[in-house]
């Protein structure tokens, strides 16, 4: 049973509350010093707090202190204030000092019932995912507990110790390059170099000789033989990221590299041996490239001998809310700023925003509110959220309709393994409608992984 703390003096308040909220083990204080003699003692996730405290109950200065203590001692406790129908404004400080939210007199036990039962979610959420960082699942980076998050994660463990080629497939701003660097870190090479070069920002013509080197003299301004990014990461993991951008030009040459592990610099005639793990990402559908034949086929099926598909944030729920308090630490340290907690309606927007530059644009968003906020919540102005009209506009039965079955796929790709027979099976589809409903929803990662299967 969870364990509910209640600051409140008023015996009556506290009779009311015994009985209309059974699911929780209460504990009762009713002073300042006997809150946080309390908290010390329980560590409660949750506590309620009426600002009004004796030795004044008509002022507000001793609840707002007891608050500042509680959370000195336990910050990851959710305060929620108790405040009396006229006194909003007294709330909504103790809300810019780090409570979770507030609540008016007279108490109604079903209203209150759903905030409680909201704060406890979140901080259980919370609770797993620093369970998680600090467990042998997770790589530190790699914020989130959603089910599609965990397994990519699982996928992670299994394919580290390995020296396969994976190819990392998410849209942009995702964080292919985190789990390429997670992969690097559980691999036995973690000791060794991690290079990266993203094959989309260098121009065709220099491309190459970043992978690759050259020789003293092998071109004008060529004035001393210069090791690519391939021999920088022998010995450790070498990351192509956007692959699907490498020029056909160059994309012979590398087959040859994967097959078999030799490079010659430009201008040179020296076969070299390099021992490097690959590991290969791109946002483009590279099948759809093969078929239109801007990509290698060859080599497409050299890079992807393992695919890792890296979910959008959009699809990961109430990650969103675990990753934007992971960023708010980080940057009130960066920022030197006092930035606690997140308002109703700046988490409102957080969760119902499409996301689409993902973990990306979640970080810019977060920096920028960081610096902007006038207090100490972020609001959805701050954010930049709260304009966007699309978000709080009802969504129609179609597309309700439309989100289950995308979201039912999903879920039943991941039950069977990746096998498509068993989805179909599992939905009570026929693998033809299952094909029709995958291009519908325009589920780009489970057509790939069908094809390189």
């Amino acid at each position: 049973m969870k364990t509910l703390l209640i600051v409140e003096d008023d015996l009556g308040i506290q009779k009311q509350l015994k009985w209309s909220l059974p699911d929780y083990e209460l504990v009762f204080a009713e002073d300042r010093s006997s809150a946080l003699t309390q908290v010390r003692r329980y560590e409660p996730a949750v506590v309620t707090l009426d600002l009004g405290l004796p030795p004044d109950p008509s002022n507000a200065s001793e609840g707002l202190a007891c608050l500042t203590d509680i959370l000195a001692i336990h910050p990851e406790c959710k305060v929620i204030i108790i405040t009396g129908n006229t006194d909003k404004e007294h709330a909504l400080k103790a809300i810019n000092l780090g409570a979770y939210d507030y609540y008016q007199k007279p108490i109604d036990p079903d209203v209150l019932s759903v905030i409680l039962a909201r704060a406890f979610k979140l901080s259980a959420l919370e609770q797993e995912n620093r369970y998680l960082r600090h467990s042998g699942l997770h790589q530190q980076d790699i914020i989130g507990n959603s089910d599609s998050i965990l397994k990519a994660c699982r996928m992670v463990e299994k394919i580290a110790p390995t020296e396969i080629t994976t190819l990392l497939q998410g849209e942009s701003g995702t964080g292919k390059e985190v789990f390429a660097r997670s992969i690097h870190k559980q691999s036995p090479r973690a000791d060794k170099p991690f290079v990266a070069i993203n094959c989309a920002s260098i121009p065709e013509n220099l491309l190459e000789s970043e992978l690759f080197g050259y020789e003293k003299g092998a071109f004008t301004g060529a004035n001393k033989t210069t090791l690519g990014k391939i021999e920088c990461a022998n010995g450790g993991t070498l990351l192509l990221d956007e692959i699907g951008d490498m020029p056909l030009s160059l994309q012979a040459k590398m087959l040859r590299f994967l097959q078999e592990r030799v490079i010659e610099r430009l201008g040179g005639r020296q076969v070299i041996e390099v021992d490097v793990r690959v590991i290969c990402a791109t946002h483009r559908n590279l099948a759809d490239m093969v078929a239109e034949q801007t990509f290698r086929e060859d080599l497409y099926y050299r890079v992807s001998e393992m695919t890792l598909f890296i979910p959008p944030l959009r699809d990961r729920g109430q990650d969103v809310v675990i990753i934007a308090k992971a960023l708010l630490h980080k940057f009130n340290q960066e920022f030197k700023t006092q930035v606690h907690t997140f308002s109703e309606d700046a988490m409102q927007a957080l969760l119902s925003h499409r996301w689409p530059g993902n973990i990306r644009e979640l970080q810019n968003k977060l920096k920028s509110a960081v610096i902007l906020a006038d207090s100490k919540q972020i609001t959805a102005d701050d954010l930049g959220l709260a304009a966007s009209s699309e978000h709080s506009a009802p969504r129609t039965l179609r597309k309700v309709r439309e989100d289950a079955e995308s979201q039912a796929i999903r879920e039943a790709y991941a039950l069977s393994n990746g096998n498509l027979s068993k989805t179909a099976d599992l939905l009570g589809v026929t693998r033809p409608t299952l094909y029709s409903l995958i291009d519908k929803y325009r589920l780009l990662e489970l057509r790939n992984n069908e094809l390189t299967s």
